[in-house]
């Protein structure tokens, strides 16, 4: 038979499954990073195993990242959110992803989307703009130095950018079901 919702509008219409595998395999591949690492600073010294610390020092010296040794406050704030707001959306923004077609998700990922762009805004502008001179862990000094920790951070930024613009403009989130009144 003919193939099912094959109208002209069907494939515009269509989740968009090479966006949605992207998106699940960055929220999945989030919530080790979020948790080994990431959520460190908040640890009192010496409750992470010596082997996730060492992975830390050994990333923070490789890209002169000093904000995840000895994070700012507002940097500290953001590590906040990311323990309490967004660890537990990883599994179900990854699950509504790997599933496919959830509309459910739509309203959730454009809060998280949001969310997390403003904060990576502020971050970008600190690894730009910021004198890390007097930091006490080695920062990024030249720009070359600053692109290489931007681009560390960047995909952060960019994925969900396009998940925001996924959830915005594509026709199949756009749509929302009208119940049809009897």
């Amino acid at each position: 038979g003919p193939a099912r919702g094959a109208g002209p509008g069907a494939a515009m219409a269509a989740a968009p499954r090479w966006r949605e595998r992207l998106f699940a395999l960055y929220f999945l591949s989030h919530i080790p990073i979020t948790a080994l690492i990431d959520l460190q600073p908040l640890l009192p010294a010496g409750i992470a195993p010596r082997a996730l610390t060492d992975l830390l020092q050994q990333y923070a010296t490789a890209f002169r990242d000093p904000m995840m040794l000895q994070p700012p406050e507002w940097f500290k704030a953001f590590i906040y959110c990311e323990a309490f707001l967004q660890l537990p959306f990883f599994p179900i923004a990854a699950y509504a992803f790997l599933k496919g077609g959830c509309r459910w998700i739509r309203t959730p990922a454009i809060i998280y989307s949001t969310h997390v762009a403003t904060t990576l805004f502020a971050i970008l502008a600190h690894i730009l703009f910021h004198d890390f001179s007097k930091s006490e862990h080695a920062g990024p000094q030249t720009l070359r130095e600053r692109l290489v920790l931007l681009s560390i951070y960047l995909p952060y930024l960019l994925i969900p950018l396009l998940l925001l613009f996924t959830m915005l403009c594509n026709p199949h989130y756009k749509h929302v079901e009208k119940r049809k009144r009897k």
